[in-house]
């Protein structure tokens, strides 16, 4: 379109969509960026009316309208588990830097409530982040660089997906007894925003750009590289959890959902992104999640097929002899789950489970079978076959296959003993 200065932006056309002066491009790359907190002096912007805030308590305009934020009953206790992550605490400094696990024996469904999402921040608290403020800038390879407000972004078609998020650290060990701790860093939500593929594409990545650098708006600016191709394909800029804003533990105002992918991946605090033309190894990838014991900069990224009983599991005792419902979650960054068998002899049988709708890709889908439990020892075990037939490993076919070195997905079959008393360890 014609230009009406350097605050506006050409019109996005095509599909049905008019989607018109949404975002207003960044300066040139010769000239100084803006940053995710404030926008450029030069580009004139119109006043955002901030909505009236009514503490608990308080009186104040419509406060006699005002329900407080919903409680769940006093008799539900479900609790997030801290971890105190020392390494990144002396790092980073920050008393507030916790990590903590999602309490996923006490969940029901697919879905965990954001307040119970599991939180892997690298040590670093919630940045306070005023959502007027903040800017997404895609910049890099591009023919247009683009910098959006929230507002421009809610203005946009939206999608919204259920998708689970699992940190690399999620991998089952001999030396924990729980299922949080074992298995607790997964979560799973309904992820609300925009298609990435969206903004790219309004940006015009240019010919020989193939990878993007995400970066989150915390005090370490935690940056992650993702391929073209992912990007292109179902990655969200999302602002919506479970049907209200993202929490700031998880990234509020924005983060990237990039289904599948380790939870790395998933940058919190989204404010810049970086068309490349390769890919950029950050401090955590360096650090952390490159499989340096095989080849150099090798990358792995799609997580494989993986579930866990989660009753009974670590800790958990049974009353006595009886029947008893087998329940867990399965998962795969491959796809959809097509098929969970369970073995209560240690894995020399194995009785295929009954899959819980609903059942959607890379998502976590609830899988039961019956047992009766006639006292004595037995061992509990559960393996994921996915949609493109991948079917999770034994910790021996895991070991071999890795060869000793740190993997992006610890999914190794779980097995749970059961003692004649009944009390549940981890059988690794």
């Amino acid at each position: 379109m014609a230009s009406k200065g350097s605050s506006r932006r050409r019109f996005l056309t095509g599909g049905g969509a008019a989607l018109a002066g949404l975002a207003v491009g960044v300066r040139s790359a010769d000239s100084q960026t803006p940053t995710a907190q404030s926008a450029s002096p030069e580009i004139p912007r119109a006043e955002t009316a901030k909505p009236a805030v009514v503490p608990p308590g308080v009186v104040g305009p419509g406060a006699k309208d005002i329900m407080p934020y919903g409680e769940r009953s006093r008799f539900v206790a479900a609790v997030r588990t801290r971890h105190t992550m020392i390494g990144n605490m002396d790092m980073h400094r920050d008393p507030n830097g916790f990590d903590a696990s999602s309490p996923i024996d006490q969940m029901v469904g697919i879905l965990t409530p954001a307040p119970l999402h599991y939180v892997s921040s690298h040590g670093n608290a919630p940045p306070d982040i005023d959502p007027a403020a903040h800017r997404l800038v895609i910049s890099g390879m591009v023919d247009r660089p683009l910098e959006f407000t929230l507002e421009d972004l809610k203005r946009l078609p939206a999608v919204s997906r259920i998708h689970y998020i699992e940190c690399i650290a999620n991998s089952p060990s001999r030396r924990e007894r729980t299922l949080e701790q074992l298995h607790g860093m997964i979560a799973c939500s309904e992820w609300t925003g925009v298609s990435l593929s969206l903004l790219l594409k309004e940006a015009g990545v240019k010919s020989g750009a193939t990878w993007i650098l995400a970066e989150g708006a915390e005090p370490t600016k935690h940056g992650n590289s993702i391929p073209m191709g992912k990007a292109m394909l179902d990655v969200i800029v999302a602002y919506g959890q479970n049907g209200e804003p993202v929490r700031p533990q998880q990234g509020y105002p924005l983060r990237l959902v990039v289904p599948g992918f380790e939870g790395k991946a998933h940058v919190k605090w989204l404010r810049r992104i970086t068309v490349v033309e390769r890919p950029y190894v950050t401090y955590w990838e360096q650090s952390h999640y490159m499989n340096t014991a095989r080849v150099k900069e090798r990358y792995f990224w799609e997580q494989g097929p993986k579930s866990v009983i989660t009753f009974p599991a670590g800790e958990q005792r049974l009353p006595g002899p009886g029947f008893y419902n087998i329940s867990g979650l399965a998962w795969s960054g491959g796809g959809a789950v097509r098929r969970v068998e369970v073995s209560t002899d240690g894995g020399r049988t194995w009785t295929d489970a009954e899959l819980l709708e609903p059942i959607r890709r890379m998502a976590l889908t609830r899988f039961q079978s019956p047992w009766t439990w006639r006292g004595g020892e037995a061992v509990l075990q559960s393996r994921c076959t996915d949609e493109a037939g991948q079917v999770q490993p034994t910790a021996a076919e895991h070991g071999n296959f890795w060869g000793g070195a740190r993997t992006p997905h610890g999914n190794p079959i779980q097995p749970w003993r059961v003692t004649n008393e009944g009390l549940v360890l981890n059988a690794l």
